[in-house]
């Protein structure tokens, strides 16, 4: 389809050359942890500790992404010692817990990277993630995420939060760049 009229007259609302477009550009992925590293579930143990879970491909899509040289800023609003500390292991450094002004971390990062809007991938699924969406090039987010979230972005994964939808994005990318094959990355567990 190249964005024009289907059979029945209705305009598809995305065409895949223009996501395609979009996603070469890419060179951070800025990524909310709730509901999109994770399912949005919060196991809650007897001590008070809330646990979460991650998938493994989405780890290891995003240390590759690290090795190829992309900027990966994660932002949460939510604080957990595991997140962080799975977050470091996989490579990623730039991570930000307990955030209230998210909009202020992504121009900070943008402005201390020279990176333009095009640039930028932002991954959310709800509405704390609404406003600060909107500054990034391609706003895109699971597929179970929030309707006014699915409503704003570009991209809407066909996967769901915490199951493979961080892997999507960044393997379309890698792969229209030439950055996607297994020499040289060894998945961190």
């Amino acid at each position: 389809m190249s964005g024009g009229t289907t059979k029945n007259n209705r305009r598809p609302a995305r065409t895949n050359m223009n996501t395609l477009t979009l996603f070469k550009q890419v060179k951070a992925f800025v990524l909310d942890v709730d509901g999109v590293l994770t399912d949005g579930s919060l196991l809650l143990l007897d001590d008070g500790q809330q646990a979460r879970t991650m998938y493994i491909r989405d780890g290891y899509a995003l240390q590759l992404a690290v090795k190829r040289g992309y900027l990966v800023l994660v932002i949460s609003g939510g604080e957990s010692a595991a997140v962080r500390n799975r977050l470091n292991k996989l490579g990623v450094s730039d991570v930000h817990m307990a955030v209230i002004d998210k909009t202020a971390i992504l121009r900070s990062f943008m402005q201390r990277h020279g990176l333009v809007t095009e640039q930028v991938l932002y991954m959310g699924d709800d509405m704390p993630d609404l406003k600060v969406m909107q500054l990034a090039g391609i706003p895109a987010c699971p597929h179970d995420a929030a309707p006014e979230i699915r409503e704003i972005s570009k991209y809407i994964s066909p996967y769901p939060g915490g199951r493979g939808c961080v892997r999507d994005v960044i393997e379309k990318v890698l792969k229209l760049n030439g950055h996607w094959d297994e020499e040289g990355s060894t998945p961190a567990r």
